[in-house]
């Protein structure tokens, strides 16, 4: 099945709005299955991405997915795990205790800050099959999602980060 190619949207003020739920029924669509596809894609191509959501791409639907390589190295598996996707995904526990991580953005390219994020969280969503699914996280996988649902919001990471810094790819391969 072909897909068609997607890519990163890098102006901000595509990515300021709050996307829209998907509804069930165009959960298992051809449309909805190529532009997962075509989502995978493009963040398989970047070598850094853990994470992508559809306004990312210019869809403002509330979905993201997840880099199947990230939930590999999270889950130490040695086989290949496939992409995760999270359709109307809602953030139904945050803890309390915080952590402040370093985050950078596909859509922001090169910026990166320091972000207090809560060190554990509760995801609920559907997933590519519509299916309800409920998943606790910590560490980065929370990161991701806290990230994640607030792209769905039209929140970035820099009204949350301090000390944002510029490095240009030139300046990180000498660091």
């Amino acid at each position: 099945m072909p897909t068609h190619t997607v890519h990163i949207v890098k102006d901000e003020k595509r990515l300021r709005g709050v996307a829209r739920e998907v509804l069930l029924s165009d959960i298992q669509t051809e449309k909805m299955r190529r532009m997962l596809a075509g989502m995978s894609a493009s963040l398989a191509k970047e070598s850094d991405g853990v994470a992508l959501a559809a306004p990312q791409i210019g869809e403002p639907l509330r979905l993201f997915i997840v880099s199947g390589k990230v939930l590999a190295r999270l889950a130490r598996a040695a086989e290949a795990v496939s992409d995760a996707v999270f359709i109307n995904p809602v953030l139904s526990k945050i803890s309390r205790e915080k952590q402040t991580v370093e985050e950078g953005c596909l859509s922001l390219r090169y910026l990166y800050g320091k972000v207090k994020r809560a060190a554990k969280v509760t995801l609920r969503a559907h997933d590519e099959n519509g299916k309800k699914i409920t998943r606790g996280a910590s560490g980065l996988l929370a990161q991701i999602f806290q990230h994640e649902v607030d792209h769905l919001n039209g929140v970035l990471f820099i009204d949350k980060a301090t000390d944002i810094i510029d490095i240009p790819p030139e300046k990180l391969s000498s660091l």
